[in-house]
């Protein structure tokens, strides 16, 4: 619930794209300017992973969780009550720019955190499977902005949806952060994490992660630019380059995109639990060698027509599943308790605001300046060959346990142990 609300603003401000460049961004460039909006938040995410990364894990993993949510949808809210350009000038996108600052350093102790909490608070055998649910709750998040932007656009005409309309969205997540809020803030702390700070053992740092950690936070960040490319162009960009492309409706694209989100929301769960019998790696090299034979053929079917895009976005999307479903299992599995929320959230969130964020203004900008319509898909296969080089580092540990301060890694001889045992 809390993360669906955390990531709710990222898929309502992809699908009122072009509301939002009316509004806020009038002119020939419109779209690069709100694009650059959408972007801009991840280049803050680090400098958040840096500030909420060690605090996770110096005061426990509840607190920060709780904080960032309130940023994030209080930020998410004031966008809905911006002036436009018209009323305000330059100071209409000057504000937005400011809260999507707001919303990047929020961000950048979310995602770790609940990743990390989510991984250390279930039985090692099963993490797979529950982790699925925090990537089933960021869908849920993109496909309830996206499905609440195709409710106004049906709703109301183009004119309202332009005056006002792209406003309620925004507003509505106010509440769900509320709601996020208050279920987190009832959370017991995660019992890896109790277990460490019990046995008064300091949080590494900064310092020692960057010392002693090096292949971990290497091989994270170059997983997380295959696995970011792919989201942010596939999920974000996909309404405007669709629209842009192939001249497809705003609420065709919105309804497009809906589809193939509820079709990986329905297979992510299985996908979570197929990871704990075969592994992580295995899941992530069929995800990533699947994406880099088919981005291109399935770009170019996407470019002709609403029935071939629908099927190839899905074709995608069931190929990025393998990927999604398994962060929360692979990805704080891949440091010990002492610095893990803090590798997590720094190499995560620079690796997220070189690549992930920036995805739809250089596909975007590329596009404009070459006419190049399949560069996307050739951005997508070199991610997922950078991701191919990191997977070969990457060690497997469906299973293993992640207490304690080594790096986890299953063995032969390793027997998995429930925290919760």
């Amino acid at each position: 619930m809390g993360n669906a609300t955390e990531w709710y603003d990222y898929g309502v401000y992809a699908a009122t794209a072009g509301y939002l460049t009316h509004a806020f961004f009038p002119g020939s460039l419109g779209t690069l300017g709100t694009l650059l909006g959408f972007a801009i938040s991840f280049l803050l995410r680090p400098l958040g992973g840096m500030v909420w990364g060690p605090l996770g894990d110096r005061v426990g993993r509840k607190a920060v969780l709780a904080t960032t949510i309130l940023l994030m949808a209080g930020a998410t809210g004031l966008i809905g009550l911006l002036p436009s350009h018209a009323v305000a000038g330059v100071t209409a996108p000057i504000l937005l720019i400011a809260l999507r600052v707001v919303q990047g350093f929020s961000t950048g102790g979310e995602y770790g955190g609940a990743a990390t909490y989510l991984a250390e608070s279930v039985d090692d055998r099963r993490r797979g499977f529950f982790g699925s649910f925090l990537e089933f709750g960021t869908l849920c998040g993109f496909v309830g902005g996206s499905a609440v932007v195709l409710l106004m656009q049906v709703v109301l005409d183009d004119d309202q949806m332009q005056a006002f309309g792209w406003r309620i969205p925004f507003l509505l997540a106010v509440p769900l952060g509320l709601i996020g809020w208050y279920l987190r803030s009832r959370l017991d702390e995660s019992p890896v994490f109790t277990e460490c700070a019990a046995q008064d053992k300091p949080s590494g740092g900064l310092l020692t992660l960057i010392t002693d950690y090096r292949r971990e936070l290497l091989t994270l960040a170059g997983l997380v630019i295959a696995l970011n490319v792919v989201n942010y162009t596939l999920l974000a960009y996909m309404p405007t380059y669709l629209n842009k492309t192939i001249g497809m409706s705003s609420t065709q694209t919105t309804a497009m995109v809906l589809i193939g989100q509820l079709t990986m929301v329905l297979v992510m769960p299985l996908s979570g639990g197929l990871s704990d019998k075969v592994g992580r790696r295995p899941m992530w090299l069929v995800s990533l060698i699947g994406l880099a034979v088919l981005a291109i053929p399935m770009y170019w079917l996407m470019g002709r027509g609403m029935g071939w895009a629908i099927t190839g976005f899905v074709v995608l999307g069931l190929l990025y599943v393998p990927q999604l479903s398994t962060i929360s299992a692979t990805f704080p599995a891949i440091f010990p308790t002492h610095v893990r929320y803090a590798g997590f959230a720094l190499s995560y969130n620079v690796s997220t605001a070189a690549f992930g964020g920036t995805a739809p203004l250089v596909d975007e900008w590329v596009i404009d300046r070459t006419g190049w319509v399949l560069f996307p898909a050739f951005y997508t296969v070199a991610a997922c060959l950078v991701g191919l080089c990191a997977w070969m580092f990457l060690r497997e540990t469906a299973g293993a346990s992640l207490r304690g301060t080594e790096v986890p890694e299953t063995t032969d001889e390793l027997e998995a142990v429930s925290p919760l045992s």
